[in-house]
């Protein structure tokens, strides 16, 4: 039997745990596995008895970002980048949301973690924007939600580099809520979960509903700007050319 790409573990606490766990695409934004995450949350949302969840990848790799296949649709014109909503989906869960990044997190992967309310990092793990890499740029609302996590100078140089930093780098110059040594995260992760489990849900639902309201209007603004900066280098011959030269050295970190 093939092992499903996301599973949901539902605890008696009020936690649910969504693992992304596609080890031979190492979590990448593809087609098939965007649809199935988009499924999980919103079935997180219909639960009553859920109180926060716990977003998890790979202990190696959070999540590679948009899959070369994907990327190529994009360049080819089969899809658009406005239909990919995934950022969105992930900020409207209306429950608390926490991103245990213990591995690599690239480009939309990153972002998908920065769309939680709460987000942990791994001093030893990478995390980079390599969109620029393969002759695009950002998207997912990376433009504007990197910034708010990290600072907007931080965040300009790993957009316009596209280089990849480890977790330390982020120590005392971000809004991340914690970086620790990843055997420590997983740990650290539940019993921040635990801490919110306990509160009742219709008092969560209101709270979270004001506090991402900030990143909501941002990942909009993103949209508006990012989806036109899309149309005009995807349109553009060269594009898939580099994203075929450039993606599989992109995920080497």
């Amino acid at each position: 039997m093939t092992e499903a790409l996301i599973t949901l573990h539902y605890e008696e606490s009020g936690i649910v745990i969504l693992q992304m766990q596609d080890q031979a695409k190492k979590n990448a934004l593809g087609t098939v596995f965007v649809e199935k995450l988009t499924e999980a949350l919103h079935q997180v949302a219909q639960r009553a008895e859920v109180r926060v969840c716990v977003l998890r990848g790979l202990e190696e790799v959070f999540c590679a970002g948009g899959d070369e296949e994907m990327l190529l649709a994009l360049a080819q014109g089969k899809i658009v980048a406005s239909d990919i909503m995934l950022s969105r989906t992930m900020l409207e869960v209306p429950i608390p949301t926490i991103a245990v990044m213990e591995g690599h997190a690239v480009g939309g992967g990153l972002t998908l973690g920065l769309c939680c309310d709460i987000v942990m990092m791994a001093r030893e793990s990478r995390y980079g924007c390599s969109f620029m890499n393969m002759g695009f740029t950002p998207g997912m609302g990376t433009t504007r939600l990197l910034a708010l996590a990290v600072g907007e100078y931080i965040a300009a140089e790993m957009m316009l580099g596209g280089q990849f930093f480890r977790g330390a780098h982020f120590e005392g110059r971000s809004q991340i809520n914690y970086i620790l040594p990843r055997e420590q995260m997983w740990r650290k992760a539940m019993q921040v979960a635990a801490a919110i489990a306990e509160k009742p849900r219709f008092a969560l639902e209101m709270l979270k509903r004001d506090l991402s309201l900030k990143k909501r209007r941002l990942f909009e603004e993103a949209r508006t700007n990012e989806v036109p900066m899309h149309q005009y280098c995807f349109a553009l011959p060269e594009t898939a050319q580099r994203i075929q030269e450039n993606y599989v050295s992109t995920k080497k970190h």
